[in-house]
């Protein structure tokens, strides 16, 4: 089988630099509205920060690896029904981030007093970045899965065709057997073959995208607090992304779950999703001397960002999450599936909404 978890993964790293060297140099411009009055205590603030670092890592690692460890404990396979609520509540979650965390916090940034009337009063920037982002999902989403599927099919002709030729230097009754037989065994085993490779290369293709979108906004949310110099702001702030992680490596963990990559590519995306958040809150705080939260140009660099994340994010919740899982067969055919797939999707929408008072 064809490895294609190299492009996505190379697409995420480049991502993840921009975001890592670009992000601090621009947000670090000449400012023109002033920082809000804030009661600082750096020193306080700084082992807040600190100690945010490991418990963030702590939680997201947890979160993600819980779907993961469907190969040591049965019932947490894909296979079982149990699983199904799991993948909803993390789906609410993710709705919710993207609906409730990151769409208002793009609002505020792009309609600023402090940015320039004209263009960014007279155009509403976020809705329109935040629809081309899903709208490019959608695209993204399509095309990758059918450049996989076309390059499978190609390398199986390919296969096919040697085969024939194999059976073809067979003489008398033994080449007849032989190639009669290899076409039963070939024409059998096709549909369902076919069937569960396609499942699989959306699996792949929708755990790497969603893992694109999440780490474009966990870097902006780790700089935003370890800019702060407050420890009013920080402690809230901390817990709650606290949870916000542990919910959100859930969704993505029982997407590289279904995925079934191999253990090392699995680890690789799971230790990702876990540093992006920590490697965040060490840039913000390297550069917390000289970030403005409020200088137009972090207002519209975090904007755009936001505005981007939440359009993934919304996008992947509702087409490649619930809607999969939704119209499903099985879930279809079970009442007691379709109740507690509802209930979990609510709980996961209505635990993250609730975490929106604190951050």
């Amino acid at each position: 089988m064809y490895n294609f978890q190299p492009c996505f993964s190379n697409i995420l790293k480049l991502l993840f630099l921009l975001i890592v060297f670009v992000l601090p140099t621009i947000v670090s411009g000449d400012c023109t509205c002033d920082a809000e009055a804030t009661k600082n205590n750096k020193s306080v603030a700084l082992k807040y920060k600190v100690g945010s670092i490991a418990l963030i890592l702590l939680a997201g690692a947890v979160g993600v690896s819980i779907p993961l460890l469907g190969k040591k404990i049965p019932t947490l396979r894909p296979e079982h029904d149990i699983f199904f609520m799991i993948k909803a509540f993390a789906a609410g979650v993710i709705l919710a981030t993207g609906f409730i965390h990151i769409l208002p916090d793009a609002f505020t940034s792009l309609t600023s007093p402090c940015l320039d009337e004209n263009p960014w009063g007279k155009f509403p920037f976020t809705g329109f970045i935040a629809m081309m982002s899903a709208i490019g999902t959608l695209m993204v989403d399509s095309l990758a899965t059918g450049f996989y599927k076309r390059l499978h099919y190609n390398n199986s002709k390919q296969v096919n065709v040697v085969d024939e030729e194999m059976n073809e230097e067979h003489q008398g009754h033994v080449h007849v057997h032989t190639h009669a037989t290899h076409g039963h065994a070939h024409g059998s085993a096709t549909n369902p073959e076919d069937s569960s490779l396609a499942e699989l290369i959306r699996f792949r293709v929708i755990s790497q995208v969603l893992e694109l979108g999440i780490v474009a906004h966990s870097v902006i949310i780790g700089i935003s607090l370890g800019s702060s110099q407050s420890p009013q702001t920080i402690k809230p702030l901390l817990a709650a992304l606290s949870f916000h992680q542990f919910f959100e490596g859930m969704g993505l963990g029982g997407c590289i779950s279904q995925a079934q990559f191999k253990t090392r590519s699995a680890a690789i995306m799971a230790t990702f999703f876990s540093l992006t958040t920590p490697v965040g809150i060490a840039i913000g705080i390297g550069i917390s001397s000289v970030y403005n939260e409020n200088g137009p140009t972090s207002l519209i660099v975090e904007g755009i960002f936001d505005a981007a994340s939440a359009g993934i994010l919304i996008y992947m919740a509702l087409v490649d999450l619930l809607a999969a899982d939704f119209m499903n067969p099985r879930v279809q055919n079970s009442l007691r599936i379709q109740f507690g797939a509802n209930a979990s999707l609510l709980l996961g929408a209505g635990c993250m909404s609730v975490l929106a008072k604190w951050a």
